[in-house]
């Protein structure tokens, strides 16, 4: 059984409130002499950084923090620091990551296809990473682009993995599904790299089209096999899948900012808890959550899964011996600690390079003001709500789309999950909206679509708004003026979507009458498991979503009658 014990580190970075985010999981430390191994004699200490769910945030914004923390945490320039500290004196360390690097993205980043982040990455000794969903947000061809670069950009120094990212035609994985880092001394580990199986649910499916995102516990379990066939002992997984901490006792002993063990609960509980013994160590992401957790294998054996929430605010240190001998890893001498990136460190010259290269010219693209707001337009608490600035993306979609020759739309609906950033009044002159803070809002360039829907498959999209076998959370869909319904949350199931209360302009959606409805291509692929919008026919495609979204700002955003904040109550809800 895992115990728990705070750690004290040597590096200056990480003092006073910083201290609160170093959980540190142990077992009783292990080594042939009583003392921790460096390098000499049969064991090793391997040391391995980790993050995840970084989305391109270089720059070290102010919207950045961190619970218990003083100001503002993350930025590339400080986060290169951490990790450079983390390494001294460790002849056997190793800096990895678990997806969603880039995608979805600041401004920064995404107005030069996230080749900013990538830059950074490098620089920053990144070795390795899984592809997360949001590495396919432009497709693979994009995703391959920047794994191998072109004329002007020299792409990925490390290797991007995705060991169950296959082609549908053979099976075989498009990307490398596996790295060895061979350190001197005959010293191996190997890294097994994947992304959710529910990839292709959150992806636009023309950019994956003929690729296949297989069961994570049998690709992990088969490139086990095959490392261990190579003489690879010493496995990690880096899985683009993760878990969320809970108070009550789940038998996982995970650690809580406040010291006391807390559980766990989420997709990665079942996938830890049946993949190969021959795995040691599981770094996640995805849930974009913060915990150093022991799930025991189906040896029954402890096994450390970890998560360092997302931006880069947080970094996770895994220390452990290697047994020269068994080329492996001994489970009993794995530990781990999370650290808040504190930016009480000095920035790291080569990050503040790319951001000095870089940061004028995004500001030139992103300063140019696209209309005005008279107050903050915001997105919900959560994605299971109705919230103003959803309101106001459907409206612009509909607006964008509602002529004879732009598709004829009727009703417009857009994915909580798209919407990235709040659209705030003081968020640079005040009432300024610019083309930074719009394209930050909607960083996905997905295209607006126009397409024929019935009655019938319209109330079947708002249907699987509700958990499923495809989707286990509650996806509210935005949904624009003039269209209304009930939810009733004392019903059952789908009869929570009150089936005759569809209206549009007062009038009752008929349930065998073609209505004309503006989504995303996202969700015009069948995206967040709303497979209904899929079934719609006689698509066109209008202009970049941003594009529309801006178009609809600059239209009714003036400088004396400044947009408002739609009123909520187009979704009525009973509870």
């Amino acid at each position: 059984m895992f115990t728990f014990r705070r750690k004290r580190r040597a590096v200056a970075a990480v003092v006073g409130a910083a201290a609160l985010a170093a959980a540190t999981l142990a077992v009783g430390a292990w080594s042939a002499d009583g003392r921790p191994g460096h390098g000499h004699g049969r064991q090793v200490d391997l040391q391995l950084l980790a993050i995840n769910d970084f989305h391109g945030n270089i720059e070290a914004a102010s919207s950045l923090t961190y619970p218990g923390v003083d100001g503002p945490v993350g930025g590339a320039e400080y986060l290169a620091t951490h990790l450079e500290q983390a390494r001294e004196g460790e002849r056997y360390s190793t800096t990895v990551a678990a997806g969603d690097l880039i995608g979805a993205s600041p401004f920064l980043s995404a107005v030069f296809d996230d080749e900013p982040t990538i830059e950074s990455l490098n620089e920053m000794g990144v070795e390795v990473s899984s592809v997360g969903n949001h590495e396919f947000d432009a497709g693979f061809d994009e995703l391959n682009r920047i794994i191998e670069g072109d004329e002007d950009f020299e792409g990925a120094d490390f290797p991007y993995l995705g060991a169950n990212v296959v082609d549908e035609a053979t099976g075989e994985p498009v990307l490398d599904p596996y790295w060895i880092k061979r350190f001197k001394g005959g010293v191996k580990v190997g890294f097994i790299g994947m992304t959710l199986e529910g990839t292709g649910d959150i992806v636009s499916q023309s950019g994956i089209e003929g690729l296949e995102f297989l069961d994570e516990v049998e690709t992990a379990d088969q490139y086990a096999r095959e490392l261990e066939r190579k003489g690879v002992n010493a496995i990690v997984v880096l899985l683009h899948e993760g878990g969320v901490p809970v108070a009550e006792d789940t038998g996982h002993d995970c650690e809580s900012l406040d010291g006391t063990g807390t559980g766990m609960s989420g997709p990665i509980v079942d996938i830890a808890e049946t993949m190969s013994p021959l795995v040691d160590v599981v770094i996640t992401g995805h849930t974009h959550n913060e915990y150093v957790c022991s799930v025991p294998d189906p040896a029954g054996n402890p096994r450390m899964v970890t998560s360092a929430s997302s931006y880069g605010k947080v970094f996770t240190q895994i220390d452990a011996t290697y047994d020269k001998r068994t080329k492996d890893i001994v489970r009993s001498t794995v530990t781990g600690s999370n650290t808040v990136v504190t930016r009480d460190v000095e920035a790291d010259g080569d990050q503040t390079d790319i951001l000095e290269e870089y940061g004028p010219l995004a500001e030139e693209a992103g300063s140019r003001v696209v209309g005005h707001i008279a107050e903050d337009i915001t997105r919900g608490a959560t994605r299971a709500e109705e919230f103003p600035l959803g309101s106001l993306i459907a409206d612009a979609q509909l607006w964008n789309t509602a002529g004879a020759d732009e598709g004829g739309a009727e009703i417009a609906f857009m994915n909580p999950g798209g919407v990235r950033a709040d659209l705030l009044y003081d968020q640079g002159t005040p009432g300024e909206a610019t083309y930074g803070e719009v394209f930050t809002v909607q960083p996905f360039a997905n295209y607006v679509v126009t397409l024929d829907l019935t009655g019938a498959q319209i109330l079947a999209a708002l249907q699987q708004q509700l958990p499923s076998e495809d989707r286990e959370t509650t996806l509210v869909l935005q949904v624009s003026e003039g269209f209304t319904y009930t939810w009733d949350e004392t019903r059952e199931g789908t009869d929570q979507i009150v089936a005759d209360s569809l209206e549009l302009n007062g009038e009752p959606i008929v349930a065998d009458q073609v209505y004309r409805v503006t989504v995303n291509s996202f969700l015009a692929d069948g995206g967040d498991s709303f497979a209904a919008f899929a079934e719609g026919r006689n698509l066109l495609y209008g202009e970049l979503d941003v594009d529309a979204f801006e178009d609809y700002i600059a239209e009714f955003g003036t400088a004396d009658a400044p947009l408002e904040a739609p009123e909520l109550g187009r979704i009525t809800v009973v509870s």
